[in-house]
């Protein structure tokens, strides 16, 4: 397994799943406000790789998700994860999810119908700011940190995680908000793909695609 896929693992597994049925195209979200609140693959520049993803109905809120890894400090490889599991529901008439890709930059962004816990998050990143991870025993440690970042806007956490693996580092970038009754999460991987024609770099990439969905939050 290459850097770049563990650091999607490791990722993974850290904040939320991101699988799912990604479809082309604008399927019908269960719930006016929800789907009124999601921008479209016009929003962005042509060329941009745009998918809403469909959530399997009746399935529990995290079963695509990979088994959580072994950390020091204890649970900080999901503690991001079931933090928001104990704060919000997730699933369909619940939330709303889809993925914006560039070449370099790929986004998976949530929409909720109600507000995250931030300060339970901000915590657990503080708690998990230093720690090493494991994909099983006989595995080398690997050590990850997790920086918090400024952020122009009020109700907003924003975190750069870096892996550090093989004398290699690897980083990606998550986000948690609130806007209004709103909740909003994101992560954004490095990801070159040359069929995309239109570039992204991280985090500012990452940084005008969570801006523009807070925006559409804030529209009545």
């Amino acid at each position: 397994m290459g850097l770049a896929s563990k650091a999607v693992v490791i990722a993974s597994a850290t904040v939320v799943s991101l699988s799912g049925c990604a479809v082309e195209g604008t399927p019908t979200w269960p719930g006016a406000r929800l789907n009124a609140t999601l921008p479209t693959a016009e929003d962005f520049p042509p060329g941009v790789r745009f998918d809403r993803v469909v959530e399997q109905q009746g399935t529990p809120d995290g079963a695509d998700r990979p088994p959580a890894m072994e950390s020091e400090p204890e649970g900080c490889a999901d503690g991001l994860t079931k933090d928001i599991a104990a704060s919000v529901e997730r699933g369909p008439g619940s939330s709303a999810k889809y993925n914006v890709s560039y070449d370099g930059a790929r986004i998976v962004m949530t929409v909720l119908v109600a507000a995250l816990d931030l300060r339970r998050l901000e915590a657990t990143a503080a708690r998990c700011e230093l720690y090493v991870t494991y994909f099983d025993k006989a595995s080398e440690p690997i050590l990850m940190t997790t920086t918090k970042m400024e952020s122009s806007r009020a109700q907003s956490l924003t975190y750069q995680q870096t892996m550090q693996l093989q004398g290699e580092e690897s980083s990606v970038y998550f986000t948690f908000e609130n806007v209004g009754e709103w909740g909003m999460f994101g992560i954004a991987f490095p990801t070159p793909d040359s069929t995309i024609p239109v570039k992204g770099s991280l985090p500012q990439t990452f940084l005008d695609v969570t801006a523009k969905q807070a925006e559409r939050l804030r529209q009545p």
